[in-house]
């Protein structure tokens, strides 16, 4: 069934031209992936060293302000890495062999997503927050 789809006059259709073109937008894509995480490894960067001199957060603020940024840069990158690789395997290269290894490559970049995700907010995301992070304010009274 699945192999009868990628033999199909559609997929054959393609034109040399428009393969071109898809190929240029998934460099794009990635590229894009990775001028954001440049740009949010220079900003995040130079804000730490500005708060340093500033001292305007404690040394943990301003590494966990730091790693944060980072960590949502990189989440964001991971996921449009992935719709590069869905461009790239679905438009130019439909085989079993590349879907499965596009299959592979969006069950590790999930996996590196949560673990992200578990890093920064310190719990899994159907976990309720911890009753440190729900109090409200000076009068420690719950937000729930």
């Amino acid at each position: 069934m699945v192999l009868e789809i990628f033999n199909s006059p559609a997929f054959s259709a393609i034109s040399e031209g428009a393969i071109g073109w898809i190929e240029i937008a998934s460099i794009f894509v990635e590229g894009v992936a990775v001028i954001i995480i440049l740009f949010a490894l220079i900003f995040g960067t130079v804000r730490l060293i500005v708060f340093t001199f500033q001292r305007k957060l404690s040394s943990r603020e301003r590494f966990n302000q730091y790693k944060h940024g980072l960590a949502k840069s990189l989440l964001l990158s991971l996921e449009i890495l992935v719709a590069a690789d869905v461009i790239r395997t679905v438009a130019l290269e439909p085989t079993i062999i590349n879907i499965l290894g596009l299959g592979l490559l969006v069950v590790i970049r999930t996996f590196l997503s949560w673990s992200l995700i578990v890093e920064m907010d310190g719990h899994w995301p159907w976990q309720p927050k911890p009753p440190e992070e729900r109090l409200c304010g000076d009068h420690n009274t719950l937000k729930d």
